[in-house]
């Protein structure tokens, strides 16, 4: 079987004989389709499937958010052709929003851009390839500093290189030092926010990867160089097959509240219920000095599996 696209409609053939065709318009923010027809000859044998999966690969229907509504004849098989891509009822025709789930890197970013004001002082203690740290750069705006580290010469060469080319070297700079000695530099009660994305280098070599011998001082490193009020942000590697838990042997969720300590901190900790691992919870901690509003980013999450509490681990 092959689908090819012929202006406004996708057509279904079997060798060389037509057997499907389906109509497909942009229509404002998504997708209109249909009327979807597959020759009678031919029905019940999953072409009429294989045809709508094709046109949603095709229209961004499995990468990111997308929106498309599918004109059918009425019918049961109609019905549970629709249902079986996730459309529901809407009008005359059917309807289908897809939102992905976010990362955990993508809902820590959401948790801290609520939350962390312009003008800054944030600490990424692990810059990778300078993802976060142009976040942060982003965050702290002109009148802000943001310091990155890494052990890597690569991750800092990296992360460096990224900051100059969005034009944000004024606001950054990365530096090689080992997150471990976060106290060597940065004062006491000066940051705002210090930062960790636990784990390893993506495209370098994955045998070098955080480890609770400096994870641990690094996060309590960073306690003390929050200010009242300041954040320190948490990605927690789940490990996979062949690493152990960035934060030890317990769950990262656990190593993670036994070091906040609930009398002077206040945490949020979620996890995606979704994906293969190794997987990533994303745990956030607030030095106390008053409260800090609810996020509601972190209700639509399920616990993480190794901690019952969501809101004050």
């Amino acid at each position: 079987m092959r689908v090819i696209c012929e202006g406004e409609e996708f057509l279904l053939y079997k060798e060389k004989l037509l057997v499907g065709r389906c109509g497909c318009t942009r229509q404002n923010e998504g997708w209109r389709l249909g009327p979807l027809w597959v020759d009678p000859a031919w029905r019940r044998r999953g072409y009429g499937s294989f045809l709508l999966r094709q046109v949603l690969k095709a229209t961004g229907g499995y990468a990111g958010e997308s929106l498309h509504l599918l004109e059918l004849p009425n019918g049961d098989a109609e019905k549970a052709l629709a249902e079986k891509f996730g459309f529901a009822p809407a009008g005359n025709l059917w309807r289908r929003r897809r939102v992905p789930d976010p990362t955990a890197v993508g809902l820590t970013h959401d948790f801290l851009r609520q939350n962390l004001l312009p003008g800054g002082f944030f600490v990424d203690a692990t810059c990778g390839n300078g993802g976060d740290t142009e976040f942060l750069c982003r965050l702290a705006g002109p009148e802000g500093q943001v310091l990155a580290l890494d052990l890597q010469q690569q991750a800092v060469d990296n992360t460096n290189a990224r900051l100059a080319a969005a034009g944000l070297s004024d606001i950054g700079r990365a530096v090689q030092a080992d997150h471990a000695e976060l106290a060597k530099l940065v004062e006491p009660n000066t940051a705002d926010c210090v930062m960790f994305n636990f784990g390893y280098l993506p495209g370098a070599d994955h045998s070098l990867f955080t480890t609770p011998k400096s994870s641990l001082p690094a996060v309590k490193a960073a306690l003390d160089a929050l200010r009242p009020g300041g954040i320190l942000a948490a990605c927690l590697y789940s490990g996979g097959p062949k690493a152990p838990t960035a934060t030890g042997k317990k769950p990262p969720c656990w190593n993670f509240s036994a070091i906040c300590p609930s009398g002077n901190t206040r945490c949020w900790c979620a996890s995606s219920p979704t994906g293969p691992p190794p997987r990533r919870c994303p745990a956030l901690c607030a030095k106390r000095a008053g409260e800090m509003p609810e996020n509601p980013l972190f209700l639509r999450f399920s616990p993480c599996q190794s901690h019952s509490v969501c809101n004050n681990i």
